[in-house]
């Protein structure tokens, strides 16, 4: 057990150093095209602190734990608005631009609407996995097309960075991320086993939680460093990207069927639920702004959830 343990603490601590020189290289790279920084965040920041995602989901479904790639994009999702922007909220408010509710959170709440509309037969095919992919890749043209040049400043979150150094930390933060969500995984799947706790409670959990930390760091730099729009614009497009790249990659490779039946009866209702909680305290009680009364509620909530899952 305690080998087990030691790898999912290896395993959070190479996620997050991996996380964080794949984000710093991603954004001196974008700087460098000088793309606005709401769309910096949607899009590059956000595959790049979604890669933990993807590398655990595509190896837990090629091993045959499909139950632990879904619950780890489910659990991810959650813990992106109920856990990571509710820590954000508490050390910051966050105005909201009119994006947030002509595109970015729609596209975010049609992805997941989207899941719940698949996995209602217990199963994400291949052509499912397509259908993903290519609503991505064309949101991502509309983004970097329509919305990059407009308000572009560069961000503080790294600047200085040659080419040279752009690659060795894109290649180094690759290796530790492969690294780290190989032995996260196989550590999750060991201590699951041995005090009989379900794929899906780990998944959920421990792994959902763990593979979150790249987007939580990315933000806390993006909010110290005043770049609030690329904190929520990271969540939001985080969350879009971890149903449309990551569960579509996975389903390419592997499709995915779910035995666990309370993924479909709880966590993605729950998901959607929390979505929908985004845009009511965006509006209330003050439009167009998040504050740490916000960032109680979404803790409040997450504690239930996480409550509800182990009992």
């Amino acid at each position: 057990m305690l080998i087990e343990i030691l790898k999912i603490i290896g395993g959070l601590i190479a996620l997050i150093f991996g996380g964080d020189l794949l984000l710093r290289s991603a954004v001196a790279a974008s700087n460098k095209f000088k793309i606005s920084k709401i769309v910096i965040g949607m899009t590059i920041v956000s595959f790049a602190t979604s890669l933990p995602e993807l590398i655990v989901s595509v190896r837990s479904a090629t091993l045959g734990y499909p139950d632990l790639a879904l619950g780890n994009i489910v659990g991810s999702n959650i813990a992106n608005l109920g856990f990571v922007l509710a820590i954000i909220l508490l050390f910051t408010r966050i105005k909201i631009s009119d994006s947030f509710y002509k595109s970015d959170w729609p596209m975010m709440f049609i992805a997941s609407v989207l899941l719940w509309t698949f996995i209602q037969d217990a199963n994400i095919s291949f052509y499912e996995g397509i259908i993903f992919l290519f609503i991505l890749i064309v949101y991502t043209v509309y983004l970097v097309l329509v919305r990059g040049k407009k308000d572009f400043q560069d961000s503080n979150i790294t600047t200085n960075l040659s080419w040279a150094f752009i690659f060795l930390y894109c290649l180094f933060g690759s290796i530790l991320l492969s690294f780290g969500s190989d032995i996260l995984v196989d550590g999750s799947i060991s201590i699951a086993y041995h005090i009989g706790v379900s794929e899906r409670v780990i998944g959920i959990t421990v792994v959902s939680v763990g593979t979150s930390i790249p987007e939580l760091a990315a933000c806390l730099v993006a909010v110290l460093k005043k770049e609030n729009a690329i904190s929520l614009g990271n969540l939001l497009g985080s969350n879009l990207f971890n149903i449309m790249c990551v569960l579509g990659i996975t389903a390419l490779i592997n499709p995915i069927v779910v035995n666990d039946y309370r993924l479909l009866d709880f966590d993605i209702n729950f998901m959607i639920f929390i979505s929908l909680l985004i845009l009511l305290l965006v509006f209330i009680p003050k439009k167009m702004e998040l504050h740490w009364r916000d960032g109680l509620i979404l803790i409040f909530v997450y504690t239930i959830f996480i409550a509800k899952t182990l009992t």
